[in-house]
């Protein structure tokens, strides 16, 4: 019987300590951690004139694919105001972010904006509320954290956009 506990016992030993040391080896593979993949910023932007006056607030998040490619959502608050106008336009879009070389950036953006607009007429106020869609294509040069560009509005209509023209320059920024 002690000969039969004894062997019980050494076996039960050699076997969790062959268990444990087996593991020694065997490194931690580092985790792929998604945060370390996502950075924030947006653009800023303010315009004003001979009586009108325009800001821009668009805080976004992109994550970044790999090295070239990048994607996110962004906000967008504008408030606009002229001599007989004021315009609130509020809403999301959706950026997409490709660098074929470090110091040029391509973008693409969907925009969805509900717009808010009071214009002063000589007989009474006229209120507007309507959803504006635009799709931004654009080309920047980077440098670092701030991308400076253009960008084009495929969707743009003359008699039907919130924006005066199809054309518009941005700044942007991530960190």
């Amino acid at each position: 019987m002690k000969k039969a506990c004894l062997t019980i016992l050494t076996s039960s030993i050699l076997f969790f300590s062959n268990l444990s040391f087996g593991q020694i080896g065997v490194q931690a593979q580092p985790k792929n951690n998604f945060w370390d993949h996502v950075r924030f910023g947006g653009g800023l932007g303010v315009s004003f004139g001979n009586g009108y006056f325009s800001g821009t607030i668009s805080p976004s998040a992109i994550y970044d694919f790999n090295r070239y490619f990048s994607m996110g959502p962004a906000l967008q608050f504008s408030y606009q105001s002229g001599n007989n106008f004021n315009t609130t336009l509020y809403g999301a879009s959706l950026i997409t972010l490709f660098n074929p070389i470090p110091e040029i950036q391509l973008s693409a953006e969907l925009e969805q904006l509900r717009v808010n607009q009071t214009i002063e007429l000589e007989g009474g106020n006229f209120e507007d509320k309507f959803w504006n869609t635009a799709l931004f294509t654009g080309v920047g040069y980077r440098n670092g954290s701030v991308t400076i560009g253009v960008r084009y509005n495929v969707l743009f209509k003359d008699d039907e956009d919130i924006y005066t023209t199809a054309w518009s320059p941005f700044v942007r920024f991530y960190f």
